[in-house]
């Protein structure tokens, strides 16, 4: 490496953490929960240990509570099993020199009644959002929901506080919230699948409101910079939880209220489609630069970056960080990789969530 250091292999300063460079690793699914109590496993450790070379690693989606649950083998943070499962985790990164928060999540409306010994799930209005849920005798069709009650809102919300407690304690560097694709989250965002009629309906601020309530929560918790956010604005899922006319005025509301929170970062994730001829063209021409003009703190851009698109992000200051998804899995040493250019392992799709350490911890270092 030449005596120019590459704008990813420069420190960053999160609140009082620094991160010993910005290349992150984003939370990736891989189903190694094997257990009836989605306990972290030993395995888990060693995978998280072995990627600790990234500025910051964020946990695959990690359930808030038994009633969050939508894909099987997927660990929560809701238990104190659970915790001591995630300390293996935490202190296998820290040993390695690295940092890692926990993402927090919940499916909703997007779940089965497998998972609630057929009870039906909870979400925003009774309003199927028509997808598949990954339970455990395969994919199966979403059904109705039960609308939550406002009660419930509260509980889940408090849910997220006794998540971010439990982070806490289980050796946690910080938390993010998981409020994209077709989660809890914009369950609630959209009006294709919130059609209340009360506070948390209706208004682009109604339908945010839920959000802010978790954030709120979070911070009697966690300092405001140790919790960052994922969202994106241009989630194409199957089923009706896709862009509308009010996506882009809700995702910049949105953005112009967090300006008031001071949180470590905001996740922005990219299209996973072209978005010409779409209900938000409008933010195809340079995407990532949309937030930038609105959301005055740290941004994270996600979606398909290399080594080298990666760098130009940064350097043209549109993004501080970028997280790499898909290239952790078959490359541990990834950072090392980058600075030494050598060439990138492929993973193998048939092993992503196939239960054991096949695909996940038996992919070698290049040095």
């Amino acid at each position: 490496m030449s005596d120019h250091i590459p704008p990813l292999f420069k420190s960053f300063q999160l609140g009082d953490l620094e991160l010993q460079n910005r290349i992150v690793m984003s939370s990736l699914t891989r189903g190694r929960a094997t257990n009836p109590e989605l306990v972290p496993t030993a395995i888990m450790a060693d995978y998280y240990g072995q990627r600790a070379s990234a500025g910051l690693i964020i946990t695959e989606g990690t359930w808030v509570s038994k009633k969050a649950i939508g894909f099987i083998n997927v660990p929560g943070i809701y238990t104190e099993k659970q915790v001591e499962g995630w300390k293996l985790v935490t202190d296998a990164v820290h040993k390695n020199n690295g940092k890692i928060f926990v993402q927090l999540g919940h499916c909703g409306s997007a779940s089965h009644p497998d998972f609630f010994d057929g009870e039906i799930p909870r979400g925003p209005s009774a309003i199927n959002p028509q997808l598949q849920s990954f339970t455990p005798e395969g994919f199966k069709d979403t059904v109705t929901p039960v609308p939550f009650t406002l009660e419930e809102i509260k509980e889940t919300v408090n849910d997220y506080r006794k998540a971010a407690e439990n982070a806490l304690k289980a050796g946690f560097d910080g938390v993010e919230i998981h409020a994209q694709i077709y989660t809890l989250i914009p369950q609630f965002l959209s009006a294709a699948t919130n059609q209340r009629k009360d506070e948390y309906g209706g208004s682009i601020e109604n339908r945010s409101r839920i959000l802010f309530e978790i954030i709120e929560a979070l911070k009697t918790v966690w300092p405001t910079k140790r919790i960052g956010l994922k969202f994106t604005p241009a989630a194409f899922n199957p089923g009706i939880l896709v862009p509308d006319s009010e996506t882009i005025a809700t995702y910049q509301y949105i953005l112009k209220k967090l300006n008031s929170y001071d949180l470590g970062y905001v996740q922005w994730v990219a299209p996973a489609v072209d978005l010409a001829g779409t209900v938000i063209e409008a933010l195809d021409d340079d995407y990532f630069a949309h937030p930038r003009t609105i959301y005055k703190g740290s941004l994270m851009a996600n979606g398909g970056f290399t080594f080298t698109s990666g760098n130009k992000i940064i350097e043209e200051e549109t993004a501080d960080l970028v997280s790499f998804g898909m290239p952790f899995i078959a490359n541990p040493d990834l950072a090392e990789r980058f600075k030494q250019n050598l060439p990138l392992a492929t993973a193998d799709p048939e092993t992503f969530y196939a239960g054991g350490e096949t695909g996940y911890t038996d992919y070698p270092n290049a040095i």
